[in-house]
């Protein structure tokens, strides 16, 4: 390698061997400091073969999160610059080593019992696909694994682990059988299990309130959940709730919540999960939904100085009685409706019982309802979505294996309880005898990433848009994430240069994408601390979990092939849904759906793409339902909102169109006007349009783009392009018209 030179490398457009000092200054380092990585890499070259393990050792003996990211991606991209992708299928950014990878919870299995399980194995790296097929073939073996590993208390043990014969559950046929049948158990009960004096005091809850950056962590311990969770399941019962009532909560993901979350569980009810930035119509249809009997909520939402009503909104949704907590230490900031009360009032009904502290768990049979969560419909009404007890099983397994969570781990994931990953973030941590790291305020600034430092956090979970502010903001400059041992991805598409930005951050440390959906409880692709780890990219099917794709005329295609069309799943898939509130289950999910082994498939609604490789790539929906900000809704909700925003509007159509160069979705709204009314100006329908999207279905959604058409033809370009942003590739949707027009 050349030591001078003055020739810029554009990335990727030398090959490692040929890049110069010059080069490496270029990228904003000092002169002396870029003579001396070329050194390292002459090094590292003159001893190592393959693009990826010169990577590997590139990424972890030469660059540090201080260097300049044009640095980070001119060395990615010059090290991979001959890499064939179309034989080798995406580069790895990660590769595992296998002392390292022995450590991994799947790898300690495998360490110990491999030869007893597996027909040929070798080490936990080279064995994972045979240990993937396993859980998937002989669920038998895999979920007796995973259940001796999880902290599980069986009130009940079941007959067996997967029932397969022609049963139905509430008269509705169940292509993937039924899991654990005769079990009971109580999924709160199993999050606070205290078996030793060790338990008891281990960090249960650890947070940190927005704007106290320098000051203590606050902790819960294991012992003190425990008593703070029984307390308010007394209080439950002493406020009349009785098993099988739904309550909702309507608050931010703070320690009450999770409190709140575990006791509702723990007192054999049913949480209804409402997320704190709903609009009341929203939270509306989700309590009539439910049915619910009780809300709790807050008085209002504290962000830096600005509050944000909450109660209010309860109230304008004509919700039941309700629970109302204060944001701060503070006197509540409202005024309660006659029949709701005060958090130190209902707690005071914990008194009429001579223990307060303690409560005996309600048994629930496993296919009992724990949770109900919402997921965006394409009729424009969410659909009812309950987990049973059951499902935080498939949540704490799928960090077991994927996420590798363990004993005294410290787990944080931004996120709120009316999302999947809020109930999820709990089972995967506490299940795993982990702890929950929880920020009160908004996650894109430094104090959020210096809690991830005073934290020590261990295995950081968030969604695209996230990584992309702190990057613009250079949020997490001096701050040390050199203990995370993963990070993981979901919620919506990642960008790769958004993500090798992330990787840098800690020194490399692996992100585990993770895709799945509400009615699953967890992912069916994602990746694995036991494989290389690709940008933006899924390394396997999750655990338990077998993905078939689909041609244009719904036929399996071969599963050892690349591949791209619709998502379906095995329907034997661990805790997902048995039935939907408001919809029929069987129809939504397996009606009309080939057979693949005998087996009805399961319709999952995505688009997928197996790479050379087996790499996974997601493509978006192939329904109408498009992901704005980590939140799934369906184009009709969207439209239905825009076409009343303004009396000139006689049609909308609403596009999620990821850009050209991959991340989060952006959403273009189509307007055609009413014959003779084109006087409006673009940038006033957007601000209305704005205002009818936040104040009727979430605050956090926004139109990116708007553009106005006549009624031609039906026919939409893939290729859009906007305001000078390409849109490559089919929109998300299929744009639901009742009059087509062209956006030519």
């Amino acid at each position: 390698m050349v030591l001078g030179g003055l020739a810029m490398a554009k990335y990727g457009e030398k090959v490692l061997q040929e890049l110069t000092a010059a080069d490496i200054e270029d990228t904003g380092v000092s002169h002396s400091k870029a003579v001396e990585i070329c050194k390292g890499l002459v090094r590292i070259v003159r001893s190592t073969q393959g693009a990826g393990s010169l990577w590997n050792k590139i990424s972890h003996e030469v660059l540090l999160p201080v260097h300049p990211h044009a640095l980070h991606r001119l060395l990615y991209h010059s090290t991979y610059r001959n890499w064939n992708s179309e034989l080798l299928g995406p580069p790895p950014a990660w590769t595992p080593a296998l002392e390292e990878a022995k450590q991994t919870n799947i790898g300690r299995v495998l360490t110990a019992r491999g030869e007893e399980i597996l027909v040929s194995y070798k080490d936990p790296v080279a064995s994972f696909k045979e240990f993937y097929e396993l859980s998937v073939d002989n669920p038998e073996v895999y979920w007796n694994i995973v259940l001796d590993e999880l902290s599980l208390k069986f009130q009940e043990r079941p007959s067996c682990i997967l029932k397969l014969d022609q049963t139905k559950f509430l008269g509705e046929p169940c292509p993937g059988g039924r899991w654990l049948p005769g079990a009971v158990l109580n999924a709160a009960e199993c999050c606070l299990l205290l078996d030793s004096k060790e338990r008891a005091q281990d960090a249960a809850i650890m947070w940190r309130d927005e704007g106290q950056d320098d000051s203590p962590i606050s902790r819960l311990t294991m012992a003190e959940l425990r008593e703070r969770v029984c307390r308010v399941a007394n209080a439950l019962e002493g406020a009349g709730f009785r098993k099988g009532d739904a309550i909702a909560i309507n608050m931010p993901m703070n320690v009450h919540a999770v409190v709140i979350y575990l006791a509702i569980v723990l007192a054999g009810c049913a949480v209804v999960s409402i997320a704190d930035s709903f609009a009341p119509s929203e939270i509306a249809s989700r309590l009539k939904i439910s049915k619910a009997k009780g809300i709790f909520t807050q008085d209002v939402i504290l962000r830096g100085q600005r509050i944000h009503p909450l109660y209010n909104r309860v109230v304008e949704a004509n919700g039941p009685r309700a629970i109302v907590l204060p944001a701060s230490d503070q006197e509540m900031k409202v005024s309660l409706r006659e029949g709701d009360m005060s958090w130190d009032t209902f707690l005071e009904l914990a008194s009429i019982v001579d223990r307060p502290d303690d409560f005996k768990a309600v048994a629930m049979d496993i296919e009992d309802t724990s949770n109900i969560l919402f997921s965006s419909g394409t009729t424009g009404d969410p659909k009812a979505i309950p987990w049973t007890h059951a499902t935080p099983i498939k949540a704490a397994a799928d960090a077991w294996a994927h996420h590798d969570i363990r004993h005294k781990d410290v787990v944080a994931w931004p996120t709120n309880l009316g999302w999947m990953m809020g109930p999820w973030l709990i089972y995967a941590a506490l299940l795993n005898r982990a702890s929950i790291a929880l920020y009160n305020g908004a996650p894109l600034g430094y104090g959020f990433a210096k809690f991830v430092q005073d934290a020590r956090v261990t295995m950081l979970g968030l969604v695209p848009s996230i990584v992309k502010a702190w990057r613009s903001s250079d949020a997490v400059n001096g701050c040390d994430w050199s203990h995370l041992r993963c990070f993981s991805s979901s919620g919506e598409a990642s960008n790769v240069d958004d993500y090798l930005w992330l990787m840098s951050q800690a020194k490399y440390k692996p992100i585990i994408e993770y895709c799945g959906g509400t009615e699953i409880g967890g992912a069916f692709v994602t990746g694995s601390m036991l494989q290389p780890q690709s940008l933006s990219a899924f390394s396997t099917p999750a655990m338990g979990c077998r993905i078939i794709i689909l041609d244009d005329h719904g036929h399996p295609l071969p599963s050892d092939k690349p591949a791209t069309g619709e998502c379906a799943l095995d329907p034997s898939i661990f805790g997902s849904s048995l039935r939907l509130l408001n919809a029929n289950h069987f129809n939504v999910y397996y009606k009309g759906m080939p057979k693949f082994q005998e087996k009805t498939l399961r319709r999952h609604g995505d688009e997928i793409e197996r790479t050379v490789g087996g790499y996974y790539r997601a493509h978006g929906r192939v329904d109408d339902t498009m992901n704005l900000g980590g939140i799934k809704v369906s184009s009709v909700e969207i439209e239905r909102v825009c076409n009343s925003a303004h009396e000139d509007v006689l049609e909308t159509a609403a596009i999620g169109v990821p850009p050209s160069g991959g991340g989060p979705e952006q959403l273009l709204i189509v307007v055609v006007l009413k014959e003779g009314r084109n006087d409006i100006s673009l940038e006033s329908l957007k601000k209305i349009f704005n205002a009818a999207i936040q104040a009727k279905l979430n605050p956090l959604f926004k139109v990116n783009f708007l553009t106005l058409k006549n009624l031609k033809c039906w026919f939409f370009p893939y290729d859009v392009v906007i305001n000078s942003i390409s849109f490559a590739g089919k929109c998300s949707g299929h744009c639901s018209f009742t009059t087509s027009y062209c956006l030519q």
